[in-house]
């Protein structure tokens, strides 16, 4: 009987991996679709959680005071959370995917704290809060946070002498927010008046965004999104590691520089705009890529969507657990947040694995 063809055996061969990516880009589309109908009901509970509860929402038609309520109050602040947890997953994703490691963050990579200090600094020396509602004082605490976490990005880099060593990377982002956390709290003991304003940023919280600052959020987001999604294919490649992707061609230098500052902008912007929410840049990547392993294009985008959905839900949940007061959300997310690290750890020590 004559052998096969060395041809013949590869088409069997291969239809599990080619059957194996249009099943996770299926996946993928519907995960989109139900983090999407999620964040719409979301946005209507939101809209509706309050002291005064769905009242508010019944009488607006013809209250005006119910009308003021619900759209000068509890709409901006949910459009917020929603946009300050897609600015932080989009951040975790490009944070995850650059620097090779599944346990990076904008907060492990001293971003968040270079924002903070940055917010701190504008509060201190310009007279301006997180409250303010104008939008000089706005782009003012925006553009001092960006600087910050560009900054410290950068400073985090430099002393881990690049992305190849990643205990090194982390350990250096560490030293990086242990440093400019203690910078922040000098500003704040040599300007007193900022530290009710740095008390309510630091732990977190969607109770002084309004529709300046959602509009602010929309427009980083729309910008670092749109460069995430330009230079994934860096990510894509660094996958693979330096080598294979320097050997494919790739501009690894201005691609790294321009995902840095998207992730720099993302979450500079969200720190300015909520305070230190934790968790969110961690989790997000992890439960996207727990549904469906896609290339990095559609991961980024999923990842800010799973980081929107999850904000919004942990800013109601905060909202109503302790009415009328509130907790927040940086506590409730940290909580929630450290709980499932915890517990991802844990099984992935159980199943032999790595995170």
């Amino acid at each position: 009987m004559p052998l096969p063809a060395p041809d013949a055996a590869r088409p069997a061969a291969a239809a599990p991996a080619a059957a194996a990516a249009p099943a996770a880009t299926h996946r993928a589309g519907w995960l989109a679709v139900g983090l999407l109908v999620a964040s719409a009901l979301l946005m209507l509970l939101g809209a509706s959680v309050g002291s005064t509860g769905f009242d508010s929402v019944l009488r607006m038609a013809h209250d005006p005071v119910a009308l003021q309520i619900v759209w000068d109050i509890r709409l901006p602040r949910t459009a917020g959370a929603w946009l300050a947890g897609a600015l932080l997953g989009l951040a975790g994703a490009v944070a995850q995917g650059l620097f090779r490691n599944p346990l990076a963050d904008p907060y492990l990579l001293g971003s968040a704290s270079g924002a903070a200090l940055g917010g701190a600094l504008a509060m201190a020396f310009f007279g301006v809060s997180p409250t303010a509602a104008q939008w000089l004082a706005r782009v003012g605490v925006t553009g001092m946070a960006f600087l910050g976490a560009t900054g410290a990005v950068l400073l985090t880099l430099a002393l881990a002498r690049g992305v190849q060593h990643t205990l090194r990377l982390l350990l250096a982002g560490v030293i990086v927010g242990v440093v400019l956390g203690a910078a922040r709290d000098l500003v704040e003991l040599a300007s007193p008046d900022i530290l009710q304003a740095m008390q309510a940023f630091t732990l977190g919280s969607t109770s002084f965004v309004g529709w300046v600052a959602c509009a602010l959020m929309a427009a980083a987001w729309a910008l670092s999104a749109g460069a995430a999604w330009a230079l994934a294919r860096a990510l894509d490649g660094l996958t693979l590691g330096e080598a294979t992707a320097a050997s494919l061609g790739l501009p690894l230098g201005p691609m790294r520089a321009g995902l840095v500052a998207a992730m720099a902008l993302a979450t500079g912007t969200a720190v300015a705009q909520t305070g230190l929410i934790a968790f969110v840049g961690l989790a997000a990547p992890h439960l996207v890529r727990s549904i469906a392993r896609v290339t990095h294009q559609r991961h980024v985008l999923l990842s800010s969507l799973m980081g929107a959905t999850l904000l919004l839900a942990a800013d109601i949940l905060a909202r109503w657990a302790l009415a009328p007061q509130e907790l927040p959300v940086g506590v409730l997310t940290a909580a929630l947040g450290g709980s499932y690290l915890l517990w991802l750890m844990h099984r992935r020590s159980v199943q032999g694995g790595a995170l």
